[in-house]
């Protein structure tokens, strides 16, 4: 069984250590995982956070429980699932997914509730995945995409959006200039194609927000599909782009 083992301020008890090397990785300058891709191995890991939302992404997976031991039993957990342009915004959608616990290069959003500061944590007989990872989803009726990826190693950060404010209880997602640092390893950033969106807006879902689309809509039957803003954008669920929509009255994920 995978250990989690935290120190300085998240310190816990576990096994005692494994005779196995350790891969340290650099989340500020990022470590290149081509040679220990498919490996098992102890990883440590050292990450600056903030009291609030973060974004993360690792090269391993963990499950709730390590995800517990590791951010706190407190701690949220969401990805994203959709988006939608009201006119002027572009909403994301996230949805809590901590009981998932974390997939191998899939960016997250992730709330702290411990100090702000920087935290070690060694997780134990982990595999080792060296594939670049990203969700994106297209805004229904714009043809505008949100694409979501996670960094492996510092990225320019022209024309990125991240989550880079002290204290960030709204998860607001900026825009990202030359004159701002980019984004380091385990980190994660938005990139937007098309339109001209003056604002990223955050809107978070739990699991009981969404139903599969399977729960509500038989084979073959025709229905009325709406966006999360009220329009109708089809009458089947059939070829829908994935995302979150409404039908019958409740909110049903593509995937």
């Amino acid at each position: 069984m995978k250990k989690l083992l935290l120190m300085g301020a998240l310190a816990l008890s576990c096994m005692s250590a494994s005779a196995q090397k350790t891969l340290t990785l650099s989340t500020y300058q990022g470590t290149d995982l081509t040679k220990y891709d498919g490996q098992t191995l102890n990883v440590s890991v050292n990450r600056y956070l903030f009291t609030g939302w973060n974004t993360l992404s690792l090269p391993f997976t963990l499950t709730e429980e390590q995800v517990n031991e590791a951010f706190g039993s407190d701690c949220k957990l969401e990805r994203l699932v959709g988006v939608e342009n009201d006119g002027q915004n572009m909403k994301l959608n996230f949805q809590n997914c901590k009981s998932e616990g974390i997939k191998a290069n899939t960016p997250y959003i992730l709330h702290y509730t411990g100090t702000t500061g920087s935290k070690r944590f060694v997780a134990e007989n982990v595999l080792i995945s060296n594939r670049a990872a990203s969700v994106t989803f297209t805004a229904a009726g714009t043809g505008e995409t949100v694409t979501m990826t996670a960094a492996q190693q510092q990225t320019e950060p022209q024309g990125l959006y991240g989550i880079l404010a002290r204290d960030n209880a709204e998860a607001a997602f900026v825009n990202v200039d030359a004159t701002t640092n980019g984004f380091y390893a385990t980190r994660c950033f938005v990139k937007l194609s098309g339109g001209n969106v003056k604002q990223l807006l955050t809107n978070h879902l739990s699991e009981e927000d969404v139903t599969s689309i399977q729960a509500v809509v038989k084979a073959g039957e025709k229905v009325d599909v709406f966006n999360l803003s009220g329009v109708k954008v089809a009458d089947s669920v059939q070829g829908l782009q994935k995302g979150i929509y409404v039908v019958k009255g409740k909110r049903v994920m593509v995937k």
